[in-house]
């Protein structure tokens, strides 16, 4: 993609995100995928989009629904709308394609996308997935790699700071 594409048309539904997958298999491209909830970016999300991104040729991101992130973060969370979210990620010209997800868990799109290549971070080892997606990636027979976190870089600590 040009550098300078526009964020909003890296938004994808997950039918999009289907055919555009479809299209890079065809073409030989090896598709990374990694998902969270993205609320506060900050340089620890950063670093883990880019090593995600390395994994293969193109990366695809899929982002909790504001109606999710609630129900993982409480109730005042997003502190970003899901929509702004999205865009955000699409400034960056390492992430190819952006999807919103409903629910805790994304099985549904992992199934649906079979990625080459699945980033998740230091916190999780292969037992701590989620069942369900775990067996989805393996299904697919995805790689599956865990990125380390940045040192201080959360969105837990950014807020609290913000609170003083």
């Amino acid at each position: 993609m040009n550098r300078l594409t526009d964020p909003a048309s890296k938004i994808m539904t997950l039918a999009d995100a289907v055919e555009w997958r479809e299209k890079m298999r065809i073409a030989g491209k090896r598709v990374s995928l990694t998902n969270g909830c993205f609320d506060l970016l900050h340089r620890g999300h950063a670093e883990y989009l880019k090593a995600a991104a390395e994994l293969a040729d193109a990366l695809v991101v899929l982002i909790n629904s504001d109606e999710s992130v609630r129900e993982l973060k409480g109730p005042t969370r997003p502190v970003n709308c899901e929509y702004d979210r999205a865009y955000l990620l699409g400034c960056f010209a390492f992430i190819d394609a952006v999807v919103v997800f409903n629910g805790k868990r994304c099985t549904k799109e992992l199934d649906a996308l079979a990625p080459d290549a699945y980033a998740k971070g230091g916190d999780y080892t292969i037992e701590t997935l989620d069942p369900e997606e775990r067996e989805a990636l393996l299904n697919a027979g995805t790689e599956i790699s865990f990125i380390p976190f940045v040192p201080d870089h959360s969105t837990t600590r950014l807020i609290e700071k913000a609170k003083g």
